[in-house]
């Protein structure tokens, strides 16, 4: 990478470490490193929602998966709406009310001990593991494309945010965030435009292209729970994930509890209702861009140039006539691209049906020869598999390649500081709410009542850089996991329609304390269970965990008496 780039990376996590302890005046007790002295404003609020999910497995995972699969994964926040209003009327108000410091402190008051200590670890242990994904997300990828060691893409990464989390709480975590969401925006924004100019095509001649191999769909109404992406499990199954997530998640519950008010917390929900889905279905429409403009220009056999390298060193021979076969199979697509007659009269309109005839033969002679080139490709991959040991999981690399190969000096550095910048936002939200637990939930509720301040701050702190480091060590063992943005979700799945069920439990009166850990245990036993014996789509698996929560936590409480 030009040093230009590099000089442009190296200035923002030098400014963004300084920022952060600048913001960490203030902080001297728990009130104001936890949660603010509950004074930030809905909008700093709202972005800070917003940068935490534009992590940098969006940047690098979501638009991939627009390049390989399309724009259909949008129906994944289908539910983000109607989980936002319901949370404004229930979970908002109920939390901001009691005016505790964790989502799970309110638990013990409503069902006991064991039921806050419990739901507590279930949070601790899904968001320590996702932190170490998020890292491992741009880790992963900057190791095999500068050839760095693993462990120093990791710190690199995880340093600076642990450093700012640690020093300055969550007045250094929202206001940081406030500033690389301007980055990320600019960056996705710089991304379009260098594509735009790029293509050898219109926009709408792109869009046929793309719209020909299936990437412009969007829905898919077959109701089956065994497929990860339908208009269905986006509604119905989403709804319960967004529910837990912005609901029940101490990194984002933490968010609105520092806001001024309850309505000021329930507009900075309503941020990502809003923006959520027009911003997913931007950064996915980014990746189906790039997928068009390698039918244009020639793409590299692999993506991944750690894999690549490591074919070229051991099949040298068997590698150079793959390459052969797969120029040859570009020369034979480019033959039959169609570049003309598309556009504005390329959809039929104002066209002799002729004429329509011919260029819907000439886009599925191209599609053909493309296959070609794929099953070319497939074969490498394959001898990267077997050369390496790992799967080839080409969608983590598509755009980091393009950034590299194609956008301009300095564009280049900025998108990989909105990368790393993307990273810490999320690892930084999630440090600071897996310590607030930590402390709040676990260390102060069972180990040190009524301590100073001053000894709760230093705890909390040191908290921080022990679950930075757990999460570093869980970045260094998610090569290979497949999509990032899948895996993050996946993982999250697994527990959040358990712990969204404990939440709803609360809310009906008749449920008791007994009933509702019995419940919790027999949802994630349930979830644990459809996960190994069944080919349920992960989605679905919040709409089990919840409901059998429910139900459960119901049946169990019948016979208690009413305290």
């Amino acid at each position: 990478m030009h040093p230009i780039n590099w000089l442009i990376v190296g200035a923002y996590l030098v400014y963004i470490v300084v920022d952060g302890i600048r913001r960490s005046r203030g902080t001297q007790e728990i009130e104001g490193y936890f949660l603010a002295r509950r004074s930030l404003p809905w909008w700093a609020v709202g972005l800070s929602v917003m940068a935490t999910q534009l992590s940098a497995i969006t940047m690098i995972g979501t638009t991939g998966q627009g390049a390989t699969d399309g724009l259909r994964f949008v129906q994944f926040y289908f539910g983000l709406p109607l989980a936002m209003v319901i949370l404004g009327v229930t979970i908002v108000p109920l939390l901001r009310g009691a005016g505790v410091y964790t989502a799970y402190e309110y638990l013990e008051r409503r069902f006991g001990a064991p039921t806050r200590s419990l739901t507590a670890l279930l949070f601790l242990l899904s968001r320590g593991m996702s932190c170490g994904v998020i890292i491992g997300a741009p880790a992963v990828v900057f190791s095999a494309i500068f050839g760095w060691p693993l462990a120093w893409s990791v710190a690199i990464i995880g340093v600076p945010a642990v450093l700012y989390t640690m020093i300055g709480g969550i007045q250094a975590v929202t206001w940081t965030d406030v500033k690389q969401m301007v980055l990320i925006v600019a960056a996705l924004a710089a991304m379009i435009v260098v594509v735009l100019v790029k293509l050898p095509v219109s926009p709408g001649d792109a869009l046929e292209i793309a719209g020909a191999t299936g990437r412009l769909q969007v829905f898919d109404f077959s109701f089956d729970l065994t497929n990860r992406y339908t208009f269905w499990s986006g509604l119905i199954a989403g709804t319960f994930l967004m529910l837990s997530y912005f609901g029940t998640d101490q990194s984002q519950v933490q968010r609105y509890l520092a806001a001024k008010s309850v309505n000021e917390a329930r507009t900075s929900l309503l941020m990502s209702a809003y923006w959520k889905i027009p911003l997913q279905a931007l950064i996915l429409l980014v990746g189906v861009m790039i997928f068009v403009y390698y039918q244009f220009q020639a793409p590299p056999l692999l993506y991944n140039t750690a894999h690549e390298r490591a074919v070229q060193e051991l099949l040298p021979h068997e590698y150079a006539a793959l390459q052969g076969r797969y120029e040859e199979a570009l020369v034979l697509r480019d033959a039959a691209r169609p570049t003309a007659g598309l556009g504005a009269g390329g959809n039929g309109v104002n066209q002799p049906s002729g004429a329509n005839v011919r260029q819907r033969a000439v886009m599925a002679d191209f599609l053909q020869r493309d296959e070609a080139v794929q099953a070319v490709r497939a074969e490498a991959l394959a001898m990267a598999e077997e050369v390496t040991g790992e799967a080839p999981r080409e969608v983590n690399y598509i755009i980091p390649r393009f950034v590299l190969g194609e956008m301009p000096v300095g564009l280049a550095g900025l998108f990989i500081a909105a990368v790393i910048a993307a990273a810490m936002s999320s690892i930084s939200s999630e440090l600071n709410s897996l310590s607030t637990t930590t402390v709040i939930d676990f260390y102060r509720r069972w180990f040190r009542r009524g301590d100073s301040d001053a000894h709760y701050l230093l705890v909390s702190k040191a908290a921080t850089g022990l679950w930075g480091l757990f999460a570093c060590i869980v970045a260094v063992n998610v090569v290979g996991l497949g999509s990032l943005i899948e895996v993050v979700n996946r993982l999250g799945s697994y527990f959040y329609g358990s712990i969204l069920g404990v939440f709803l439990l609360a809310m009906i009166p008749r449920a008791r304390g007994a009933g509702a850990f019995t419940g919790l245990v027999a949802g994630m036993a349930a979830v644990g269970m459809v996960e190994w014996r069944t080919d349920v789509a992960f989605l679905w698996l919040n709409v089990v965990g919840a409901c059998v929560v429910v139900g459960v936590g119901m049946l169990t409480s019948a016979p208690t008496p009413a305290k």
